[in-house]
């Protein structure tokens, strides 16, 4: 990637994230520590694999993920950005790292709860700002997440680190409890099925990257366990 095209990527994430923080979550694209790192698993997972991005951006993970995929190995894009969507299409008509994969890359302009199927993917790397989101949305992303992945696939995700606790210094009553809630959540995924944490400090800022993956059933035996295997919302 050349710098213009590099400053051009900055711009467009810049003006989505002032445009559409909630969604968009940070000032710039990943880094590439922290791509390595979300593509950990896609990288050890055998072929042929089934690989799902969620919120891919312009494409900086992507293409870390791209440089893991064998010729056999597919990979779903899900995107609610407009403006994302279509800089992903462009990278995979013009950009040679994308290029080869095109035939092997579906793009879908959508939220990712409604993305069909079931037990399709080995490998999910979600890139969502979960700690913008509501609660139950989120418990509802963790869902829908769980329940895409095979047994035995892996899911990755990161979180900028001492975010939470930042936001929640200059927050309102109603947003801390919002952010405890959502704590409570990902605590509770991490606390039993976080398989590897990785510390990511030359990202911009410094994040967590987390590897998850589901014991068969886990978390059902409980009649008070939400569609996550987590507790519910309060």
């Amino acid at each position: 990637m050349t710098l213009r095209t590099r400053f051009s990527e900055y711009g467009l994430f810049l003006g989505e994230c002032l445009r559409t923080y909630r969604t968009t979550g940070a000032v710039l694209p990943s880094g590439r520590s922290l791509a390595r790192a979300l593509a950990r698993f896609v990288a050890d997972s055998p072929s042929p694999k089934h690989v799902l991005e969620v919120g891919p951006g312009t494409g900086a993970v992507t293409k870390q993920i791209l440089a893991c995929l064998g010729p056999d190995d597919r990979i779903d894009l899900v995107e609610l950005n407009d403006r994302f969507v279509e800089r992903l299409r462009q990278r995979f008509e013009t950009d040679p790292a994308f290029g080869p994969a095109a035939g092997r890359a579906k793009i879908h302009h959508c939220p990712v709860e409604d993305l069909a199927g079931h037990a399709t993917y080995d490998v999910i790397v979600s890139g969502l700002p979960l700690n913008n989101f509501a609660a139950e949305e989120v418990e509802r992303i963790l869902a829908t997440l769980r329940s895409l992945l095979r047994p035995g696939g892996t899911l990755s995700f990161f979180e900028y680190i001492g975010i939470r606790y930042a936001r929640a210094v200059i927050s309102g009553r109603r947003d801390r409890q919002r952010l405890r809630n959502i704590a409570r959540l990902l605590n509770a995924l991490l606390r039993e099925h976080e398989i590897r944490r990785e510390w990511i400090w030359p990202n911009v800022p410094p994040a967590w990257v987390h590897h998850v993956r589901f014991a068969p059933d886990a978390g059902d035996a409980d009649g008070r366990a939400g569609p996550a295997g987590l507790p519910e919302t309060t």
